[in-house]
C-alpha cells in the first residue's frame, strides 16, 4: 500500500462502496469541498466541456486555500489521512543521513536541499543524526510550496532544533543554477498530478473530466491534445502489448497514468544541479511491472481518513489523490538530462544495507516496551507486505559517479 494507514488497515474500496462505509464529512468540511467542486466546475465550463485529469488533480490537491495540500488540513500521522516512513520511525531518516554522509565525503559538498518536506520530521531526524556523526551540513534548504506545511516545518524545527535553526532556509522555487549539493525527496513524485490514458486495440484516448446534467464529475474519453502525452502513451502501448501474453485473457481496454510533471521535474533538477546527488524515495515499479496486463485499471488511489479507495471525485479537497511512480521513466529522463543513475533498490534493501543494523545493534532486549516498538517500526519499514518492497530508492548524480553502501547489497538499476 502506498501511504501507510495507522490502526486497523482498511482494505481498498471501490467507488460504489465509498459513501456507505466512510466517516461522514462535517458540515464545515462539506462546505469546503463544495466550494472547491464549484471552482472545478467553473474551470470545466471555461475550458469548453472538459479538463485533463492532471488539471483536475492539480486543483483538488493544490488550489489556493481549497486544495488538499493547501488548505491547512491535518495530513500526516495518526490524526491525518496517512503516515509516511519518517513518521513511522526515526530510523528511516537516520539511514538517509548516513548515506548523505557518504555522498558528502565523496563530493566534498555539505549543502542539502529537501523538496516537499511534509511535516518536517524527516529534516529534524536527519539533521540530528548528522549532528551525532559530527557531519552537520552548512545549509539545509527546504523547498515547500504549501504555506501551511511550511509553518509546521518551521515550528517543529524551532522546537526540536533551536540551536540549529539558522542553518535552515525555506525556498519558494528551485535555487538558481548551479546548485552543488544533495537533493532529497520522500514521497514527492507520487503527489504530482498525472494524466490518465485509455488504450483500446490500436486506439489511444486521454481520460478527461467533464460534467453530467446534474453537475457531477464524470469521465470523458477523447483524443490526447498534448503531443508529449501522446508520445508517452504510444511507448506505453507498445510495451503493454508486448506483455499481453502474461495474462490469459487481456482486458479489452487498459487504463493507466502518465506523470509528465515528474519527468519535467527531473529535467529541471538536472538543469540547476552543478554537481552532486539526487536521492528519491517513493512507491512504484519499473515499466515492466507498472504496465503488466493485470494492472489494467492503473494505480490511482485516494486516501480519506485512513481509508483507501479509487474514486478521485469523492469530496475534492478533503482527500489525497496519488499514483505510483514509473521509475523507468524517471531513469530515462535522468539519463537524457545528463544525470548518472548510481543506484536503484527497494526500501528494505536500502535500509538494511544502509545502516539499519548498526543503528539498532545496541538495543536492549530487556527494555521490552522499547524493543517491541522498534521491532514494530522496522517491520513496517522493511517487510514486503508493508513498505519494504513497494517503496523504492533511486540515486542520481551529476559530476562524480557515486557509490553508496545502501545500494551494494541489491542494486536493481539494470531493470530500469
Amino acid at each position: 500500500m502506498p501511504k501507510t494507514s495507522t490502526g486497523t488497515t482498511t482494505p481498498d474500496i471501490n467507488a460504489n462502496q465509498v459513501n456507505d462505509s466512510f466517516p461522514k464529512a462535517s458540515p464545515e468540511s462539506q462546505t469546503h469541498s463544495d466550494r472547491l467542486k464549484h471552482k472545478i466546475q467553473s474551470e470545466i465550463a471555461n475550458k469548453g466541456d472538459k479538463i485533463t485529469f492532471a488539471d483536475y488533480m492539480n486543483m483538488a490537491l493544490y488550489a489556493p486555500g481549497l486544495g488538499y495540500y493547501s488548505a491547512g488540513l491535518k495530513k500526516f500521522g495518526k490524526q491525518g489521512d496517512f503516515i509516511t516512513a519518517p513518521e513511522i520511525s526515526p530510523l528511516f531518516s537516520q539511514c538517509l543521513a548516513l548515506q548523505c554522509i557518504h555522498i558528502m565525503e565523496q563530493t566534498k559538498q555539505k549543502t542539502l536541499l529537501e523538496v516537499g518536506a511534509g511535516s518536517g520530521v524527516m529534516a529534524v531526524e536527519l539533521v540530528l543524526e548528522l549532528e551525532r556523526q559530527s557531519q552537520l551540513p552548512e545549509h539545509y534548504f527546504i523547498l515547500e510550496l504549501s504555506a501551511d506545511l511550511r509553518d509546521r516545518q518551521q515550528q517543529i524545527i524551532k522546537t526540536r532544533l533551536p540551536h540549529l535553526y539558522d542553518r535552515f532556509q525555506w525556498l519558494n522555487c528551485l535555487p538558481e543554477k548551479p546548485f552543488d549539493g544533495i537533493i532529497i525527496a520522500n514521497e514527492l513524485l507520487d503527489a504530482m498530478p498525472v494524466h490518465l490514458i485509455k488504450l483500446e486495440q490500436d486506439s489511444i484516448y486521454e481520460r478527461y473530466v467533464s460534467l453530467n446534467d446534474e453537475g457531477d464529475f464524470i469521465w470523458k474519453d477523447d483524443v490526447p491534445e498534448n503531443p508529449n502525452l501522446l508520445k508517452a502513451a504510444q511507448k506505453i502501448q507498445i510495451l503493454q502489448k508486448s506483455l499481453s501474453h502474461l495474462k490469459d485473457k487481456p482486458d479489452a481496454s487498459y487504463i493507466t497514468e502518465v506523470n509528465l510533471q515528474a519527468v519535467d521535474w527531473i529535467k529541471s533538477i538536472a538543469d540547476i544541479l552543478g554537481s552532486g546527488a539526487v536521492l528519491l524515495v517513493d512507491y512504484g515499479y519499473t515499466a515492466q511491472e507498472y504496465y503488466h496486463p493485470q494492472r489494467s485499471m492503473g494505480t490511482l488511489m485516494c486516501h480519506y481518513q485512513h481509508h483507501r479507495h479509487d474514486d478521485p471525485f469523492y469530496l475534492p479537497g478533503l482527500q489525497d489523490i496519488t499514483a505510483h511512480i514509473d521509475f523507468s521513466s524517471i531513469a530515462h529522463a535522468a539519463n537524457d538530462s545528463g544525470l548518472s543513475i548510481c543506484g536503484f533498490t527497494t526500501q528494505a534493501h536500502f535500509l538494511m544495507a544502509g545502516g539499519l543494523v548498526e543503528l539498532t545493534q545496541d538495543l536492549n532486549p530487556n527494555d521490552v516496551l522499547n524493543f517491541t516498538e522498534v521491532a514494530r517500526q522496522i517491520k513496517m519499514l522493511t517487510l514486503p507486505e508493508e513498505m519494504g518492497e513497494l517503496f523504492k530508492v533511486i540515486l542520481l548524480a551529476k559530476g562524480k559517479k557515486l557509490s553508496l553502501p545502501a545500494f551494494q547489497f541489491q542494486n536493481f538499476q539494470n531493470r530500469l
